[in-house]
């Protein structure tokens, strides 16, 4: 108004002294997502195992329980509950019932051995460890290992079908979830959204595992946003085929409580396992590691009836198994993460125009990494040297970089690798990779895994791609190996499908490389085909990358490449002029 001589002045105060107020300002937390299905949801199925079902009242009440008994056992607010144990109705519970406790979920990795379950156990320092029947000798002799004179109390989890009667103390599950008095030891509400939910250890494919801790926070915009970016509607029947473990499912734990759907776990996702599942329960959505994909396809069943969602992650999936698989009747959608990431961190966005394009072109455009989640603030492919951005031009390499709530809060008692993990403002993934002209990130390698010959970079991803094309392949890893004079060149470690692997078809070391040479640049096909019945993999099921260079370091190359000129090779002089 004219009389007003500066308006700004008057408003900024006013806007100023609206504070926070407990009706307007509640920490984020995905815990919020059970007591909503309880109370929206409530007599929908939650989670189906084997004979036993239950609906979404009856998990709020096992987890409000739950919940009290752990508080009865002392658990207070930050105290770390660890828990062994395949996809089961307990595991599901617990991670709701734990933060509700005011704990810290730690789901262990069910292929890990007595020594790694061990060093978990030791680094976590957990006040308890829930364990399942199937179990429980290597967490006895995890824990016999360890010199403690504070070791975890051990609840022991039965078959919630067949009762073993496998006992190791007096605590049981169903004998907590039982005694548990909700009046005395109601909920403990979130009072800091920064607070730690859950704890989980990468994989260590490049290291000794490391504690990842996720806030309250991050977890829940990572649920939402995974919803949100994947297209989950109402009611969703999903398949647990992905352990529980990894990064606590990508958050679906919490996310199919937020739209009421419904978990059908399975102990082992065996084919026969997914396939019933998928019949008798009508499943709609399932993820993914790449390695069922195998699974699946060597089971040779007839397509669906109807498409099932299938969100897929870890190592870039080829085209050509993306495009077998779709043609079961699985619609794939690709996406990019890890556990500092609170999962997934990039998703390949769908564009309706692709549909147009020939399988093989779709199929190489899903495997691409894709656009940044929608939970993060930020995601680009940065020079580390400069902190600057590559062009879109889809061949500049640098390394992938994140930032936003969804990032991990830390290294848990690691201050060091948390520090070396941030830099200007972004997380550092370790991953190398491009950027699309439509903005679309590619991953090209692990920095660790790009090859260096004769100045020149290869991506190991590309000639696995590649190899992959052949109709003998069955799984496929490149390492370096030393060259006499390149200092290193591609080395391809493939196993082969069992029709071929059984005598069906011949397939020589001479035949896959020819079959690379067409498919490529000369200077990028591997050096050596090394023959091995199954690729080495740790307890997560990713390539052991490491064995296999160590192995490579042993090996020559065939001796018809040690001398022969590349002609598709740069110089060493325009290759020094693109580092």
């Amino acid at each position: 108004p004219p009389h007003v001589k500066n308006p700004v002045s008057i408003h900024r105060p006013a806007m100023d002294s609206l504070p926070k107020r407990d009706a307007n300002h509640v920490p984020l937390s995905p815990v919020t997502f059970l007591p909503r299905a309880a109370a929206v949801y409530a007599d929908r199925t939650s989670v189906v195992c084997g004979g036993t079902a239950f609906t979404w009242r009856q998990t709020h009440d096992r987890c409000v329980r739950l919940s009290a008994a752990l508080q009865a056992l002392g658990v207070a607010r930050n105290d770390v509950v660890s828990v062994l144990a395949p996809n089961t109705p307990a595991l599901y519970e617990m991670h709701f019932a734990v933060p509700m406790a005011g704990g810290v979920i730690n789901a262990i990795n069910t292929r890990l051995d007595a020594a790694g379950v061990a060093a978990i156990l030791r680094h976590a320092a957990p006040k308890l460890l829930f364990v399942d029947y199937q179990y429980i000798r290597v967490a006895t002799d995890a824990l016999k290992s360890i010199a403690s004179s504070s070791l975890p109390l051990l609840v022991v989890i039965d078959d919630i079908d067949a009762p073993t009667g496998a006992r190791v103390g007096e605590l049981e599950y169903e004998g907590l979830v039982a005694r548990g008095d909700p009046a005395r030891h109601p909920p403990r509400e979130v009072v800091d959204e920064w607070d730690a939910v859950a704890l989980n250890y990468t994989s260590g494919t490049t290291s000794a595992p490391k504690g990842v801790v996720y806030s309250h926070r991050g977890a829940y915009l990572s649920t939402v946003g995974l919803l949100l970016q994947w297209g989950v509607g109402h009611e969703p029947v999903y398949l647990w085929s992905l352990p529980m473990f990894h990064c606590n499912g990508w958050t679906f734990t919490w996310g199919i409580a937020a739209r009421g759907g419904a978990n059908v776990c399975v102990r082992a996702p065996t084919a026969d396992a997914m396939y019933s599942a998928i019949t008798d329960h009508g499943v709609t959505h399932m993820c993914v590691a790449p390695v069922l994909f195998n699974v699946l396809l060597d089971a040779h069943r007839d397509p669906l009836p109807r498409a099932v969602e299938v969100l897929t992650g870890g190592a870039p999936p080829p085209a050509a198994l993306l495009e077998r698989v779709e043609r079961l009747g699985f619609h794939v959608t690709h996406a990019y993460g890890m556990t500092e990431a609170t999962g997934p961190a990039m998703v390949c966005e769908w564009r309706e125009r692709w549909d147009a394009l020939p399988a093989p072109e779709r199929a190489a455009l899903k495997a691409r990494q894709g656009v940044s989640a929608i939970s993060l603030a930020g995601a680009d492919v940065k020079n580390l040297k400069t902190m600057a951005s590559v062009p879109r031009d889809g061949t500049t390499l640098g390394e992938i970089v994140l930032r936003g709530s969804s990032v991990m809060k830390g290294y848990y008692k690691n201050p060091e690798a948390t520090d070396a993990a941030f830099r200007g403002g972004w997380f550092l993934t370790g991953d190398v990779g491009v950027v699309h002209p439509d903005g679309y990130v590619e991953i090209k390698d692990r920095s660790k895994d790009v090859i260096i010959s004769g100045g020149e970079n290869i991506s190991s991803v590309e000639v696995e791609a590649a190899l992959y094309g052949h109709p003998a392949v069955q799984e496929a890893a490149v390492v370096a190996m030393p060259h006499p004079h390149w200092g290193e060149t591609p080395c391809a470690f493939v196993a082969l499908k069992k029709e071929f692997d059984s005598g069906a078809g011949e397939v020589s070391e001479e035949e896959l490389v020819a079959f690379c040479r067409s498919k490529m640049a000369h200077f990028m096909v591997p050096r050596k085909v090394v023959f091995v019945d199954e690729l080495p993999k740790n307890a997560t099921g990713k390539v052991q990358k490491l064995a296999l260079r160590e192995r490579a370091r042993g090996l020559r190359p065939r001796d018809s490449d040690k001398k022969k000129p590349d002609p598709t090779r740069p110089t060493t002089l325009t290759a020094l002029s693109r580092l």
